[in-house]
């Protein structure tokens, strides 16, 4: 069985959204455009304000060289289906094609929407980050997927998985058993609604002009590679 909001936003394939994002802070005239603007200390009513931290905190460390002019930040869920199928069809072939060669760098953000299990699979990719391995983990998650809410990313089997990577345990699994990240994984679901995301897998690409394309659903590479190569164009 899908989750729905997986299955909604994942079957997009086709669905491409331009969203007039600068990180200069500037105001713009166009009243449907995200305009990024600084976060006040209290506010008690209003929109949600999107700034640069919405884009670039509580997510993972940055893959790829940290200069590229393009930044692709991807919010998913361990247990999505469609997740699951970008990281197989698309994922890799961004990485050879892309990040590699200094173009692009990429983001991962949690969206925790499906169960209880993806928020422990989030929680163990943080683990690993503390000790160096978040890519590898996150990998290692995507690699053991077996369906939604059936028990293939349980504490147990995700402390399994950490061994493997011959991460420190002991470290590792306190780590896991206090859900030491729960902070992070739920601000990075903030961040997600305050998108107006209502599912995963989803997408922000940041041009070199800092302008930002949204881009819903597991796209298939050639999507990418044909937005990337329009931006660097410019």
């Amino acid at each position: 069985m899908i989750h729905a909001p997986s299955l909604a936003i994942g079957a997009g394939i086709a669905s491409v959204v331009i969203i007039a994002v600068f990180f200069t802070f500037g105001a713009l005239n166009d009243e449907h455009a995200l305009t990024i603007e600084p976060v006040k200390a209290i506010q008690d009513t209003g929109p949600a304000q999107i700034t640069a931290a919405t884009f670039m905190e509580n997510g993972s460390p940055i893959h790829g060289d940290s200069n590229a002019p393009i930044t692709v930040v991807e919010f998913g869920d361990y247990q999505c289906y469609f997740c699951n199928q970008y990281f197989h069809s698309t994922e890799k072939e961004i990485f050879k094609k892309f990040v590699e060669t200094g173009k692009v760098k990429v983001i991962f953000k949690d969206y925790t929407i499906i169960g209880e299990d993806s928020v422990s699979a989030a929680n163990a990719a943080h683990c690993a980050d503390d000790q160096g391995l978040f890519w590898a983990y996150h990998d290692t998650l995507y690699n053991h997927w077996t369906g939604e809410n059936n028990g293939w990313a349980s504490p147990a089997n995700l402390i399994s998985y950490a061994d493997k990577l011959e991460l420190d345990m002991d470290t590792f699994s306190k780590c896991v058993s206090e859900s030491k990240h729960k902070s992070t994984i739920a601000n990075s679901n903030k961040d997600a609604k305050d998108l107006g995301l209502t599912g995963t897998p989803a997408f922000f690409v940041i041009g070199p002009d800092n302008k930002v394309t949204k881009l819903v659903g597991a796209q298939p590479f050639e999507t990418f590679e044909k937005l990337f190569n329009s931006m660097l164009e410019k």
